[in-house]
């Protein structure tokens, strides 16, 4: 599996988001990653796919760059590093223009939505994320 397709979201920076120090509290970046993925999934798996299996976080590693203002024009890029069985592991770039605010690199559990336990995803499904792949 090579060659992900980068996933661009976009955040909207709310007052919500913002903590005592005026910038983008902690939490607010575990939030919009957990969007972000999920929406990343939702782009390009299959409806059925959607249906049957939900995502759950297993890990998140954040480093920190640079706060985040409200009205700051943000954008996550996503990218899927790896399926290996139920688990995913996502590298997640929350950037303002050229600036790195934030590098996030998470481990995800797939689980079937009907019995919650883990659910490998089907060739097919995952090929769907590394578009090269099931050319080579």
């Amino acid at each position: 599996m090579s060659n992900p397709s980068p996933h661009l979201y976009p955040i909207d920076v709310a007052p919500e988001d913002i903590d005592f120090m005026g910038h983008v509290n902690n939490a607010s970046y575990l939030k919009w990653v957990q969007d972000a993925v999920i929406d990343h999934w939702r782009s390009l798996a299959p409806a059925d796919a959607i249906a049957q299996h939900l995502w759950v976080a297993l890990k998140h590693e954040i480093t920190y760059r640079r706060p985040t203002f409200l009205g700051d024009d943000v954008i996550a890029t996503v990218l899927l590093e790896k399926v290996q069985g139920a688990r995913a592991v996502y590298e997640t770039v929350i950037r303002r223009g050229e600036d790195v605010l934030a590098e996030v690199r998470s481990s995800w559990c797939c689980v079937d939505a009907t019995t919650l336990r883990p659910a490998r995803l089907a060739r097919e499904v995952i090929e769907r994320f590394f578009p090269k792949a099931a050319t080579e």
